[in-house]
């Protein structure tokens, strides 16, 4: 599964930890202590100051990090 603007914060945390633990060095809401996410990417995203830029690039660098662990 491709990973989008538009995937679920629960989707992109099903798919791996590699992923929970990137979001979390880019700053994008606290998925390892619990707090609870709802929503997608983008919005957890936006709430957090980045732009579509920002975002295109964590969905390419995720898309990378799934592509490495042959899940895409």
């Amino acid at each position: 599964m491709e990973i989008t603007p538009q995937t679920s914060i629960e989707t992109i945390t099903e798919l791996g930890p590699e992923l929970v633990r990137y979001l979390s060095e880019q700053g994008i809401r606290c998925v390892i202590c619990g707090e609870p996410i709802w929503g997608t990417l983008e919005e957890a995203a936006r709430e957090k100051g980045f732009g579509i830029g920002e975002i295109n690039e964590f969905v390419a660098h995720m898309n990378g990090i799934l592509m490495e662990n042959g899940k895409l």
